[in-house]
C-alpha cells in the first residue's frame, strides 16, 4: 500500500511539472514576441503545440508571431485552429480580421470584426478595423459610422479619428478631414503622421503656407521620413522655389532611394532650371513606377479635355470638378505634357512669352507634379526591428539536395535538427558510429581538415576488408572533400559488392549532380539553381540540353533508389530538385508531395514546393507551403512569402 501511494505520489509530481514545463514554454514564447524574437516564438508554440495540440493559446500566440513577420495565410491558419478549439475567442477573431485585411480580403474581415463585435460590443478597436474594411470596400458612409462609433467608445481615439479624416478626403469634405486631424494633434502633439496627412488635406486646399508649416512639423519630429521631404519639396515647387525643392527630394532620396515620386518630380525641377540629369531621373521614376512613365502618360490638353467631358456627364463628379480648377494638384495628377517644352534656357525662358503664357506656362509645370500621397501609411508608430526577418534581402532559390556528411559533436551544426533515416542507421551500425554519418543539406566545408582524416581512417579499415560499406564510407569523405572523380570510383565499388546498397546508389547520384554543377558553372555562374519567381520562360532549358544524359544517370540512380526503399524521403526531395533543374515543374511536385508524405516536418520540401507553386502561379498554396517551411525554421521563406504573395 505504501508503494502504492509513493508511486502516486511520484505520478502527480511528475504530472505537475511537466504542466509547468507547458507554462513555462508558453510564456517564454510571449516574451520572445514582446521582444520582436518572431522566429523564436514560433519554435517555442512549435514544441507547447506538439505536446499539448488540444490548447487554443499556442495556436493564437503562433498566429501573433506569423503574423508579425506578414506570412497571413499562416496566421489566419493558426487562428482557425484557435477557434476551432475556443469558438468565443474575441482577440483571434480580431487578428485573424486584421490578417485578412491584410490581404485585401475585405468581406472575410468583416465576417471576423461581426464575430467579434458579438462577443467584445465596446471594444472601439474592432470598430475601427472594421472601418478600414468597409472603406477599402467603398462604403464610405458604413466606414465612417464605424470610426463614429469607436470614438463615441473612446473620444481620444487617436487612429479612429485619422481614418475618419481619410474617409472625409475620399468623401470630397476635406475640411471636415482636417478638423480631425485638428483633434489628433491636440491629442497627440507629437505625432509626426497626424501632421504629414493634415499637410496632404491643406495641399489639397491650395493652402500651400499651412501645409509646408506642417511637413516642416514633421520633419522637426520624425527627421527620417522621406514621405514629409518630397512632399515638402512639392511645395516649394509650387512656390516656384525649385532649387530648394531639389534639395528636398535629395534628402528624400537618400533616406529612401525607392521612392519614385521623388525621382519624377526632381526630373520636374532640373528639367525647369536647365539642370543635367533630368533624364536620368524620369527614366529611374518609370522604371520604379510605370505610371510615372513620362511617354505614356497624356498631354495636358487631352487631360483637361478628359475632365472636361467627366464634368459635363454627372453632377455627381463635383469632386473631379474641384480638382480640375485646382489644376488637379492632389495625388498622382502628374499627367504629363511634352517634355521639349522646358527644357530652354533658363535665362531666356520667359523671353517673347505674354504673361497669361507665362502663366499657362506655370500651372502646366506645378499640373506635372506627383505628389506622394500617404494616407495609407499606418495610423500609429509602427517600428521596425530586427525581429522582422521578412525583410532582409535574400537570394531566391531553391533548397539544396540532401546528402549524407558527418558532423562533429562539438560543431554548432551538431544541434540543429538531424532528419533520421533507418538505411543510415545501417551504415552508422557498422562502422560502430565512429565517424557518425548524417544526412544533411548544409554547408561542411568548415570541416575539410576531419574528413582528410577520415579517408585516412577508411583506407586503413580497407587494406584489412574491402567491404561494400568500407567503400561507401571513403566515398562519402572523398565527395565530402571535393574529390568527385575519386569518390566515384569508390561508390561503383561499393555497389559492385552489394547491388542493393540504397545509400551507395544515392550517394553516387549526388556526387553526380555537384560534378554537373561544377561544370554548368564554368561558363554561366548565374541561374541554375533560382527559380524565376513570376517568370512565364524556362530559365535554364538551353543550360541543361548540354548535361541531360548526366541528369538521366542521376535521376536513374534516385529510381534505384525508391525501388530499394519506397519510404526514404531524400530521394523523393532530391529527384525533385532535378526535375525543376529540367523544368518539369508538375513531376517535381508529385514528388514533394511523396516527400511531405513520408517526413512530415520535411522543411526543405515545403519551401521548394512553395517555390515551384509560385512558379506555376499557385501563389495562394506556394504561401501556405513557404508557411510551413518558415514555421519549420526556414527564414528566407518570410522574405518570399512578403515579396510574392501578399
Amino acid at each position: 500500500m505504501k508503494f502504492k501511494i509513493l508511486f502516486l505520489l511520484i505520478f502527480i509530481s511528475g504530472f505537475a511539472s511537466a504542466q509547468l514545463n507547458i507554462n513555462h514554454y508558453i510564456r517564454v514564447g510571449q516574451t520572445r514576441i514582446s521582444t520582436a524574437n518572431y522566429v523564436g516564438a514560433i519554435e517555442n508554440f512549435n514544441i507547447v503545440i506538439k505536446f499539448k495540440p488540444q490548447l487554443p493559446e499556442p495556436y493564437f500566440f503562433r498566429g501573433l508571431a506569423k503574423q508579425q513577420l506578414e506570412d497571413f495565410r499562416g496566421a489566419i491558419e493558426d487562428y482557425d485552429t484557435a477557434i476551432k478549439i475556443k469558438p468565443y475567442y474575441p482577440d483571434a477573431f480580431i487578428n485573424r480580421g486584421l490578417a485578412h485585411l491584410s490581404l485585401h480580403e475585405y468581406a472575410a474581415a468583416i465576417a471576423d470584426y461581426n464575430r467579434a463585435l458579438e462577443l467584445a460590443p465596446r471594444n472601439a478597436g474592432i470598430y475601427n478595423n472594421r472601418g478600414i474594411a468597409k472603406l477599402s470596400m467603398k462604403d464610405v458612409d458604413g466606414a465612417i459610422a464605424d470610426y463614429d462609433k469607436a470614438l463615441d467608445i473612446n473620444s481620444n481615439f487617436v487612429n479612429a479619428l485619422i481614418n475618419r479624416s481619410n474617409a472625409n478626403i475620399v468623401k470630397g469634405d476635406t475640411k471636415e478631414a482636417i478638423r480631425d486631424l485638428n483633434r489628433a494633434i491636440i491629442i497627440r502633439p507629437h505625432f509626426a503622421s497626424a501632421y504629414l496627412l493634415r499637410g496632404l488635406a491643406r495641399f489639397e486646399l491650395n493652402d500651400f503656407a499651412s501645409a509646408l508649416r506642417d511637413f516642416d512639423q514633421t520633419i522637426r519630429l520624425e527627421p527620417q521620413n522621406a514621405f514629409a521631404y518630397n512632399n515638402r519639396g512639392i511645395v516649394k515647387q509650387r512656390l516656384e522655389d525649385f532649387q530648394g525643392a531639389i534639395m528636398d527630394y535629395d534628402l528624400a532620396l537618400q533616406l529612401d532611394p525607392t521612392m519614385p515620386n521623388a525621382y519624377f518630380n526632381r526630373g520636374i525641377a532640373k528639367e525647369v532650371l536647365g539642370q543635367p540629369g533630368f533624364e536620368e531621373d524620369y527614366r529611374i521614376a518609370a522604371k520604379l513606377d510605370p505610371k510615372l512613365d513620362i511617354r505614356r502618360r497624356p498631354t495636358e490638353e487631352e487631360y483637361y479635355a478628359q475632365l472636361q467631358k467627366q464634368q459635363s456627364q454627372s453632377q455627381s463628379q463635383s469632386q473631379s470638378q474641384s480638382q480640375s480648377q485646382s489644376q488637379s494638384q492632389s495625388q498622382a495628377l502628374a499627367q504629363n505634357g511634352n517634355q521639349s517644352n522646358t527644357t530652354a534656357d533658363p535665362n531666356n525662358k520667359n523671353e517673347g512669352k505674354t504673361k497669361e503664357e507665362e502663366a499657362a506656362e506655370r500651372a502646366r509645370r506645378r499640373f506635372r507634379l506627383s505628389l506622394a500621397d500617404t494616407r495609407n501609411i499606418p495610423n500609429y508608430d509602427e517600428e521596425v526591428d530586427d525581429g522582422r526577418v521578412q525583410n532582409k534581402n535574400v537570394i531566391i532559390e531553391l533548397q539544396h539536395i540532401f546528402r549524407i556528411a558527418s558532423f562533429s559533436e562539438n560543431s554548432v551544426d551538431y544541434e540543429r535538427l538531424q532528419y533520421y533515416s533507418m538505411a543510415l542507421e545501417e551504415l552508422n551500425k557498422y562502422n560502430n558510429y565512429l565517424p557518425q554519418m548524417t544526412i544533411t543539406n548544409k554547408e561542411t566545408a568548415d570541416f575539410t581538415d576531419s574528413f582528410q582524416n577520415n579517408i585516412l581512417y577508411f583506407n586503413e579499415k580497407l587494406k584489412v576488408n574491402q567491404s561494400s560499406e568500407n567503400y561507401l564510407s571513403r566515398g562519402i569523405f572523398k565527395f565530402l572533400t571535393r574529390q568527385y572523380n575519386e569518390a566515384m570510383g569508390d561508390f561503383d565499388k561499393s555497389l559492385k559488392l552489394d547491388s542493393k546498397n540504397l545509400i551507395a546508389y544515392f550517394s553516387r547520384a549526388n556526387c553526380r549532380v555537384k560534378m554537373v554543377e561544377l561544370l554548368e558553372s564554368v561558363p554561366d555562374l548565374s541561374q541554375d539553381l533560382t527559380i524565376s519567381i513570376g517568370s512565364g520562360g524556362s530559365g535554364n532549358a538551353a543550360g541543361t540540353n548540354e548535361f541531360l544524359n548526366d541528369y538521366r544517370e542521376i535521376l536513374g540512380d534516385y529510381e534505384r533508389c525508391s525501388k530499394l526503399d519506397a519510404d526514404f524521403p531524400f530521394v523523393y526531395y532530391n529527384k525533385a530538385y532535378i526535375l525543376c533543374k529540367l523544368d518539369r515543374y508538375e513531376e517535381a511536385i508529385v514528388s514533394l508531395n511523396k516527400a511531405i508524405d513520408l517526413q512530415h516536418d520535411f522543411a526543405e520540401a515545403y519551401f521548394n514546393r512553395g517555390l515551384t507553386k509560385i512558379y506555376l502561379d499557385d501563389v495562394d498554396g506556394g504561401a501556405k507551403d513557404l508557411s510551413k517551411a518558415g514555421e519549420l525554421g526556414i527564414e528566407e521563406a518570410y522574405n518570399i512569402i512578403k515579396r510574392y504573395c501578399n
